[in-house]
């Protein structure tokens, strides 16, 4: 029995939805040592924890029976924080205990009020919400919680970020103390273990591994040009192909501006951020889920929650913070056991930074460049033919008349190459990106004993004498005060290489050298030698002369 200890008619609604096996967390929650204990469970996003605990609370609202009376006040109270997760939570629940008769209701900011409060009189065996609202009708007097024999708080560490201790409180203080308390975070910090130590009983620690959670994800890491990274998330998109793509970005500024970037050069794309009103961000949703768009744009606040259709694709525009952001963004694909991507573009003075966010998360990435445009050609070369052989499968008499008609005039090859090109119009267009090679093993060199005042030597790993390298020349010295401490990272993010690409600088009174690894120097002077808005006054140039 694939999900073992799980309580027969919700095994049948698991069966009946194509479900094979448990996932980590789900079989868990479901080992005997836990039945009836309060949990602790720390899961990430995309682990399918909703269904593990509506599994869990299952002994409490069935019993055995197996089937759940009239409706009348609440039973179990799920409470998440925000609109999109609790409206997926309630979808979910109510497949799950659809078999039992279960009836399952949601209260969220945004939606009709008076809707919801018909629905509570009425009756409901299980009600999902999100803290402020759920507030709202417990002080008018429509929710009533003395019947709760089950509670769950969803991503408990969110609603604390987002500053609902204290609506969480009132809530938890309302219920019987008798419940079952399920607490469910992608991590437990102080907030999550003070809550837990304050409102469950001898609760029992259940702990599922990110690299578990998330064995249905591959992680690609992206070394991008910065002036590209544009460019790079077109290319991506374009070979990767997926349904469904969620790019993160860290700002609104950046949501709105890529959604537009990305509008512009032919993708169906829609923007999410906290600045949308809740009719504007359901016409987004809607759009992904009736997939007229295929790519949405968004911040992490406003992206929480969200379960969108086949989204096989996971963009992180710029490095995350830390790793639990890096976890969570990337938890919105490989879920429910399909396979995801997900993606994170490095620029190249940012690859240690990546590198120990990536440790920490305990995520091993494949290193690559972006896709360049002669690949995603080659690609979409093979996609035509085959778009155009099942475009051929079943054809209507009417078109076929037409078509032998053409034939005749003894230019068959010409009309293929039109129809050929007009389905390679419905593609964006690839972009044009810096190659990018992994760099040689480089070895650390000695700083040299002593100094010459005018010689700056800042050794990052590659040891090489100057005819091993290229020299360049950037117009800034000590006159200008310049300094290795900022001239290196200038250098990376100008010519889109790693520091251990940088041998070494000569800081002269009117101007410096720097002397670059072979492996980058063509690329380095190509990128370096165009105007930079940021410094449009400082010229990087080959420098001929030796050190």
């Amino acid at each position: 029995m694939p999900f073992e200890n799980a309580h027969p008619t919700l095994v049948k609604a698991l069966t009946e939805k194509g479900y094979a096996e448990p996932t980590p967390v789900q079989a868990a929650v479901l080992d005997t040592k836990y039945t009836g204990r309060d949990l602790l469970v720390s899961a990430q996003t995309g682990s399918g924890k909703t269904v593990a605990f509506g599994l869990a609370l299952a002994p409490v609202l069935l019993g055995e029976e197996g089937k759940m009376g009239a409706a009348k006040a609440p039973l179990a109270l799920v409470v998440a924080p925000t609109r999109e997760l609790a409206m997926q939570v309630q979808r979910e629940l109510a497949w799950l205990y659809a078999p039992a008769g279960g009836k399952v209701i949601a209260c969220v900011g945004g939606m009709d009020i008076r809707t919801e409060a018909r629905q509570l009189h009425m009756g409901a065996h299980i009600v999902v919400g999100t803290p402020g609202r759920l507030c709202d009708h417990l002080d008018r007097g429509r929710l009533t919680l003395d019947s709760v024999v089950g509670l769950v708080l969803d991503e408990a560490d969110e609603m604390l970020d987002l500053g609902f201790r204290d609506e969480l409180e009132h809530i938890l203080q309302a219920t019987p103390p008798d419940r079952r308390t399920l607490l469910f975070s992608a991590t437990v910090p102080k907030g999550i273990e003070s809550l837990a130590s304050s409102y469950q009983r001898n609760a029992a620690r259940v702990a599922v591994a990110a690299g578990e959670a998330h064995a249905d994800i591959e992680y690609r890491a992206v070394v991008v040009v910065p002036r590209e990274a544009e460019r790079a998330i077109v290319n991506v998109l374009r070979f990767v192909d997926a349904p469904g793509a969620l790019v993160f970005c860290r700002t609104r500024d950046g949501v709105n501006r890529l959604q537009m970037e990305l509008a512009e050069r032919g993708f169906a794309a829609v923007a999410l951020s906290g600045e949308l009103g809740q009719a504007e961000r359901n016409r987004a949703l809607q759009a992904l889920r009736d997939r007229r768009a295929r790519v949405c744009v968004a911040t992490d606040v406003a992206a929480r929650g969200l379960d969108l259709p086949d989204l096989g694709l996971v963009i992180h525009a710029e490095v995350p913070t830390d790793s639990a952001t890096l976890l969570h963004r990337s938890g919105r694909t490989g879920r429910a056991g399909r396979k995801g991507m997900a993606v994170v573009l490095v620029p190249g003075a940012k690859q240690r930074l990546a590198e120990r966010i990536f440790r920490e998360a305990g995520v091993d990435p494949k290193w690559m460049g972006p896709p360049s445009a002669e690949s995603i050609r080659q690609r979409d070369e093979v996609g035509l033919r085959k778009d155009i052989a099942e475009l051929a499968a079943d054809v209507p008499e009417e078109d076929l008349a037409v078509a032998k008609e053409l034939i005749a005039t003894g230019d068959a090859e010409r009309y293929v190459a039109a129809l050929v090109r007009l389905q390679r119009a419905q593609l964006p267009a690839p972009e044009e990106v810096s190659e990018w090679r992994a760099p040689p093993p480089l070895p650390k060199r000695e700083r040299p004993a002593t100094r010459n005042a005018e010689y700056e030597d800042t050794s990052h790993g590659f040891d090489a004498e100057p005819m091993d390298g290229t020299w360049f020349r950037i117009n800034v010295g000590h006159t200008q005060r310049a300094d290795p401490k900022w001239l290196l990272p200038m250098l990376c993010r100008r010519g889109g290489i790693q520091k251990q690409h940088i041998g070494g600088f000569r800081v002269l009174r009117h101007e410096s050298r720097v002397l670059i690894h072979p492996a980058v120097a063509e690329r380095f002077a190509k990128a370096a030698g165009k105007p930079d808005p940021a410094d449009p006054n400082i010229r990087i140039v080959p420098w001929f002369g030796g050190g």
